[in-house]
């Protein structure tokens, strides 16, 4: 069976668009697929996480259009890209499925389950933030560390906890990120990073009173951020849970935006007990 690091990247053809993506693990009746964060393509996930979920059930990863190995126009909104994620689905064949969102993948994710929930059976969002939600306070400093010319540094600050424990864990994930040498995904090109930020402050206006619109998420939600996420701030997490109808959250302490990939163990027994109900 095909794991993270050998998992060959397939594509699905979709009008003048082709979709990257790789999919492997236990064949089941609901398939998890995985969205990414901005600029983040197929190579951007923990293989400890996609792995451990593979052991149950099938994993499908996918670059959203214009990211990565994937083309066609990268939209200008949230609510563009939730609109490729369904043809992608589509083109998969895929009638119900689970979905984990991580940041900008977890925007794209509300987006899709206000749009279709009878798609989607259970639904995690990670290190995001609903429509009209609170903004980092600290956006010059996240500008700033997530140029083009970032360092590692900048990455463990602007993704994991900020003490000694919540680096080392971010180096740990480095490593395991970094672990998958052949058939790697392409890096995403200026025009996608510009579409995408246009549709990240797209998203920072609520449309009609706010929150109002996550009501429509109805179906088992489970909100997992950090203490301190200082890209997408932790009270955003609270927004969704409070909103989301069916909604459980769990934050992990001394931790970022990328949690998940912090406590990976942690949260991989988090997600099997929620996804397995």
């Amino acid at each position: 069976m095909d794991r993270h690091s050998s998992a060959p990247t397939r594509y699905a053809d979709v009008g003048d668009k082709r979709y990257a993506y790789r999919r492997f693990g236990a064949k089941t009746n609901f398939p998890i697929v995985l969205l990414q964060h901005f600029t983040g393509g197929l190579d951007h996930w923990d293989p400890l996480l996609t792995d451990g979920l593979a052991e149950h059930r099938e994993v499908i990863l996918v670059d959203n259009a214009g990211v990565g190995a994937s083309t066609g126009q990268t939209p200008t909104t949230i609510e563009g890209m939730a609109d490729c994620i369904l043809e992608f689905v589509d083109a998969l064949k895929l009638e119900s499925f689970d979905v984990v969102g991580f940041s900008m993948g977890g925007m794209v994710a509300q987006a899709l389950a206000k749009q279709h929930p009878a798609r989607i059976r259970r639904l995690i969002l990670a290190g995001t933030s609903p429509r009209g939600g609170d903004p980092t306070p600290h956006q010059a400093e996240v500008s700033r560390r997530a140029s083009g010319s970032a360092s590692l540094d900048d990455f463990l600050w602007l993704f994991f906890g900020h003490s000694e424990a919540g680096k080392a864990a971010g180096r740990a994930f480095w490593n395991r990120r970094h672990a998958r040498t052949e058939d790697r995904d392409p890096p995403s090109g200026r025009e996608t990073i510009m579409a995408q930020v246009a549709a990240g402050r797209d998203w920072l206006q609520p449309h009609g009173q706010r929150f109002e619109d996550l009501k429509s998420i109805s179906m088992p939600t489970l909100v997992v951020n950090g203490s301190n996420d200082v890209m997408l701030p932790t009270i955003n997490s609270y927004h969704l849970a409070q909103h989301i109808p069916n909604a459980l959250l769990i934050l992990y302490p001394d931790a970022g935006h990328a949690a998940h990939f912090q406590y990976p163990e942690l949260f991989l027994s988090h997600a099997k007990l929620f996804l397995a109900g």
